[in-house]
């Protein structure tokens, strides 16, 4: 596991060849919910409002987690992304 992100309290992480399709976790709180990098569907459970947010991030960096996801994929080093702000 490595953290890509930190933003308002949550935390963003990629497994290293973890199961298709592509996804990513996060944990905001108590919670903890994997999102599909392409079409944002969500597995877990968390807040309304940390959702919301880990969503955003997503649209703005589809490009950058695909290409995380690739590199984890190979088991090499994955790049940090931009927080949201």
């Amino acid at each position: 596991m490595l953290i890509i992100s930190r933003f308002f309290g949550i935390i963003v992480y990629i497994y290293w060849k973890d199961h298709q399709p592509p996804h990513f976790h996060a944990k905001y709180q108590d919670n903890e919910v994997t999102m599909e990098i392409k079409t944002g569907k969500i597995s877990g459970n968390m807040s309304k409002r940390g959702i919301k947010l880990i969503d955003e991030w997503r649209k703005l960096h589809i490009d950058e987690l695909l290409e995380d996801w690739k590199l984890a994929e190979e088991d090499k080093k994955l790049k940090n992304i931009k927080p949201l702000e």
